[in-house]
């Protein structure tokens, strides 16, 4: 196995363990919009999907300018990707990623007419992963580097990536 494949096998190790994330769009006039959303599905190959519905102003947006980017962070785990998103009525796919907690925004349910899928089709993401011992070695480089009065080196691939999707 290659270095890039480690990578991104734990790019998308650390995405699934995600149920939300900011969803990032540009609006007309050239302001970011972020706003949370539940992830409705991971795809093998890090593409991820939400659910809306057809009049919300992110539909716009994507529309006027496909690119966008997708942030997630827990207490050790930060991931971001970017790349174009698409909307899709796909009545298939709404009926394979509906889970019932979604009622609550979507109170017509998974035959709302007006329910939609945003699909990011992902180019490129970075991750940081502090969890179990990799969030040890930081905190032990980082008193070290303070120690010191320098930077700590923690840019390991467990740690730190920058990968192509």
């Amino acid at each position: 196995m290659t270095a890039a494949t480690d990578v991104n096998k734990h790019f998308h190790e650390i995405l699934e363990g995600f149920d939300s994330a900011m969803l990032v769009t540009q609006t007309p006039a050239g302001q970011l919009r972020a706003r949370p959303m539940a992830l409705a599905h991971v795809d093998a190959n890090n593409d991820v999907w939400f659910c809306s519905q057809s009049f919300a102003g992110k539909v716009d947006e994507v529309q006027n300018d496909a690119q966008v980017c997708v942030t997630l962070q827990s207490a050790t785990k930060y991931l971001s990707l970017s790349g174009k998103a698409e909307i899709r009525v796909d009545r298939a796919k709404l009926e394979e990623f509906w889970t019932e907690s979604w009622k609550v925004w979507f109170p017509g349910g998974k035959d709302d007419p007006s329910l939609i899928l945003i699909r990011v089709a992902a180019d490129v993401g970075e991750y940081w992963d502090n969890s179990g011992t990799k969030g040890i070695g930081y905190f032990i480089e980082a008193g070290k580097a303070y120690l010191k009065g320098e930077r700590p080196d923690v840019d390991t691939p467990e740690r730190h990536a920058k990968t192509k999707l």
